[in-house]
This record gives C-alpha cells, structure tokens and sequence, in this order.
C-alpha cells in the first residue's frame, strides 16, 4: 500500500513521512527529491522554466508518475509538495490507489519550523524580524487557506498541533488501522 503525505510548506511532511515509513517497515520518498532527480535540477530552477505553476506541476508529476511505476515503491510513504492534490499530481495520485493523508497544524507551530532554501535547493539561515514573522505567518494562513480546498479529498486529517514527530508518526499509524 502507497500512503501519500500532503500539507503546506513546513509542516512536518518529510520527517513525519520518514518516521511513519519507519514504523511501517516501508520505503520513504519525498516527491521534492525525485523531481530534482528526475530532472536533474533543483526545484526552483525547473519552475523558472514554466510560465505558471499548472505547467510546472504537469510536467512535474510525470517524476511521480516515474516513481509509482518502481517496485520500491509499492509499500511506501511519499512526501507530496503542498499541491499534492491538484491538478496533474492529483490525477497521478488518484490512480494508483493509494491512501491520502493530510497534515494540519497551526499557523504559528509551523512559522517555528519554517525553512529558507536558496535556487540551489540549499538551506539557508534566516533571522526573521518581528515584520518579517508578520509576514510569514500570514503567507501559511493564505496557504492553509488556498489549499484547504484541495485537501478536502483526503482520506484522512491528521492534526498534528502540539505534538513532536513520534508522536505524530503513531497518531497517523492509528488513523491507517482505523480506515
């Protein structure tokens, strides 16, 4: 069984994804990294190449495509971007019957984690000032907002508010054997 991880930016996806594969005895895949290998450039690179974000995603979505077609990943955990359910991703998702997963918590718990990458795909540091906290914080908010539509069509919601990574890896594990 496939078990797909979806939530904005920075609220835990990769780390959870990976503990939830651990606990499971399955593989990992962060969507992000396949596509950079897949295209052998990072992320923000290959969206410069793209006049919008619906082309990007479509052409991005054939490195998911490429990954549910590997045996590895028959029994795996996958990390999808934010838009994991939109457009080309979803319709790639939606075919391979997996299970779809969203993640939720705060708009402030996820300002604590959130992290700067450079075009190289590079973490950066970043001090935030209190403006540029302001700022951010309502960035997640309209995030959580705009794709809240989209993650309407997941089996299931998981808030993870409050809690640390094991934590939140068992409470998606209990989720999966109540389904």
């Amino acid at each position: 069984m496939r078990f797909f991880i979806v939530g904005v930016s920075c609220v835990g996806k990769t780390a959870i994804g990976l503990k939830l594969a651990g606990l499971l005895g399955y593989q990992f895949f962060d969507l992000d990294d396949e596509i950079e290998a897949c295209f052998s450039m990072p992320i923000e690179k290959l969206q410069d190449k793209f006049l919008n974000m619906n082309s990007f995603r479509k052409e991005a979505s054939k490195a998911l495509s490429h990954l549910l077609s590997l045996e590895s990943s028959k029994e795996s955990v996958i990390a999808l971007p934010p838009s994991g359910l939109m457009s080309s991703y979803w319709d790639v998702v939606k075919k391979s019957k997996g299970l779809t997963i969203v993640l939720n918590d705060k708009p402030g718990n996820i300002l604590k984690r959130i992290t700067f990458y450079d075009k190289d795909s590079k973490p950066m540091k970043q001090h935030l000032t209190k403006d540029g906290r302001a700022f951010y914080l309502n960035e997640i908010k309209e995030d959580i907002t705009y794709f809240n539509k989209s993650y309407k069509k997941a089996d299931i919601s998981v808030n993870v508010s409050g809690l640390n990574i094991d934590e939140s890896a068992l409470k998606i594990k209990k989720a999966i054997e109540n389904q």
